[in-house]
């Protein structure tokens, strides 16, 4: 365990961290380190895709018989940790369901800078992660962000649009990209993927850092939409990923996940969209309180992962281990 906590420890003084809170800190002092959106989008575009293709190409060396079980586990947890959410939300009862619902879909879905985040501590921690990894984000990207729509819909005046909302989860940039990288890196040479992996690669953890710089801005730029609603929304952001977390590591160590794959597992269940879920959401569910969804993500889950969460998932299927 002590080892696990002196990495923890060195987590606190990473880049990624500390970039984070950078960011936040000049959202807060009003300081204008706000990175532009064509150039937000850009770096999102990129880390889709790069983090894609590197599964894309880990994949060629996985069997379908290693990657049924997790894959299958996985499209279940897309499906349950979005109801949890919903019933926890209940207890708040500042909150209607069109709102829960929403929140819901933002924890079904999936963080991909947390899952980034967590393959570089895994990596500098020399602890191996299944190439699939990827896959399983993916997968668990679509059913969240459908059921919490379905939940948060049920007792609406307007039905739901299903086509554009399917259509927007669809065929929006992250499952596009995402689908699209690991798809191209599974079908290209190991000449064609050594050609742009020095770009797409190599390169990841400076792009990855003004990423957090960006969301680090947009948490502290937006922090009063948690406090209008008291403390109870940010108590769910930090324990119900914590449980979400543990069910993950439990399910991956249980579908015989090594001990890093368990680890992303749990990372991916406690993890909460601030890209695909947002979109998705203001197609399905217009009249959410769009704002207070996304803070909770990116304003109390996101941080509290960065710096607690994925050395206590860790800790977690060392346990089991």
């Amino acid at each position: 365990m002590s080892s696990s906590w002196s990495l923890a420890s060195n987590n606190l003084t990473s880049v990624a961290v500390l970039v984070f809170v950078l960011g936040f800190i000049g959202a807060r002092i009003k300081s204008d380190v706000r990175i532009p959106d064509s150039v937000y989008q850009m770096i999102s575009i990129y880390l889709l895709f790069g983090i894609g293709l590197k599964g894309g190409h880990a994949l060629k060396s996985a069997t379908f018989a290693t990657f049924a079980k997790p894959a299958a586990a996985t499209l279940i947890l897309g499906v349950v940790i979005p109801v949890l959410a919903f019933l926890v939300l209940k207890l708040i009862r500042k909150l209607n369901d069109i709102d829960r619902g929403a929140i819901a879909a933002h924890y079904g879905s999936t963080s991909l800078v947390t899952f980034s985040a967590a393959l570089l501590y895994l990596e500098n921690s020399k602890i191996h992660v299944e190439g699939f990894a990827t896959a399983l984000l993916t997968l668990l990207e679509i059913p969240g962000v459908v059921v919490g729509v379905y939940l948060g819909s049920r007792h609406r005046a307007n039905k739901v649009q299903w086509s554009k909302t399917f259509r927007e989860v669809l065929t929006g940039k992250t499952v596009l990209l995402l689908v699209g990288g690991l798809v191209i890196g599974s079908t290209t040479t190991a000449a064609g993927f050594l050609k742009v992996s020095p770009f797409f690669i190599d390169l990841q953890s400076g792009f990855l850092a003004l990423f957090l710089l960006h969301l680090g801005y947009l948490a502290g730029s937006n922090w009063n939409e948690i406090k209008k609603v008291g403390p109870s929304v940010a108590l769910f952001g930090i324990a119900f990923p914590i449980c979400s977390g543990a069910l993950g590591v439990v399910v991956g160590h249980s579908v015989g996940l090594s001990l890093g794959g368990a680890t992303i597992l749990g990372v991916l269940c406690a993890s909460g969209s601030y890209i695909a879920a947002p979109a998705a959401v203001s197609v399905g569910l217009p009249e959410a309180n769009a704002p207070l969804a996304l803070m909770s993500s990116i304003g109390v889950t996101f941080p509290f992962n960065l710096i607690v969460g994925i050395p206590l998932y860790l800790e977690i299927a060392k346990y089991l281990s």
